[in-house]
């Protein structure tokens, strides 16, 4: 009991992560497959759900060789586990060129069930398409489910938005704070050089006032 246990650990530990061998090729194909897998439930794939369960049913049991591949499993053939990577990836590749095709589509037909399923598929590069994305959301806002990617797409923008308002707003009041201190300065000066007048006035005047004094005194002797 205890031995199937760890076996049933090890294998769920196993299969949680893509085989090492040709890794380059084969994580793509595995990383996409259960998103391929839930094209078949679209009105666009249902003539290729058989097709889509059979690329299914292939992807798991080549992962399954690529494990026993990777833990030395002597039957498996390494150039046999290739060519079925090679393979798949052909497939892969069809199916992404399927979902590039009906996003297109999708938009030249205003299908809009398509459109959402399309680019919340995974299946395409949604970064890549934002801006058509959103301008396309914005023709057909009422008709258009946001949920998923374009949610995103908005929740993103106004995070920007109000993260740029936020910082034109420290920017202003750092502004503000700097012009009120040079002013402030200014002031101070003005006060200062005032100050430093009245006091060159009052002893000129007190030179004045002593040179009179002085003449008034000579002109009595």
């Amino acid at each position: 009991m205890y031995k199937l246990l760890l076996i049933t650990i090890f294998t769920t530990i196993l299969f949680s992560s893509n085989p090492r061998p040709y890794a380059a090729l084969g994580d793509v194909i595995y990383n996409n497959v259960a998103k391929i897998e839930a094209l078949s439930y679209l009105d666009a794939y249902s003539l290729y759900a058989k097709e889509i369960n059979a690329y299914v049913s292939e992807v798991k049991a080549t992962k399954v060789e690529g494990i026993k591949l990777e833990m030395g499993e002597p039957s498996i053939s390494k150039k046999e586990y290739l060519n079925r990577l090679r393979k798949l990836s052909k497939t892969n590749d069809y199916f992404l060129r399927g979902i590039r095709s009906n996003y297109k589509n999708s938009m030249s037909t205003n299908n809009f069930k398509l459109f959402s399923a399309v680019i919340n598929s995974g299946l395409m590069d949604s970064d890549k398409n934002k801006n058509e994305i959103i301008d396309y959301y914005y023709k057909h806002e009422e008709d258009i489910d946001p949920k998923g990617v374009i949610e995103e797409f908005l929740n993103n923008d106004a995070k920007l938005k109000a993260l740029k308002e936020a910082q034109k707003k420290h920017y202003k009041t750092k502004k503000m704070l700097e012009e009120e201190k040079i002013k402030r300065i200014r002031e101070k000066d003005k006060r200062a050089q005032k100050a430093l007048e009245m006091k060159l006035q009052n002893e000129l005047q007190n030179k004045k006032l002593k040179i009179r004094e002085e003449q008034k005194k000579e002109l009595a002797n």
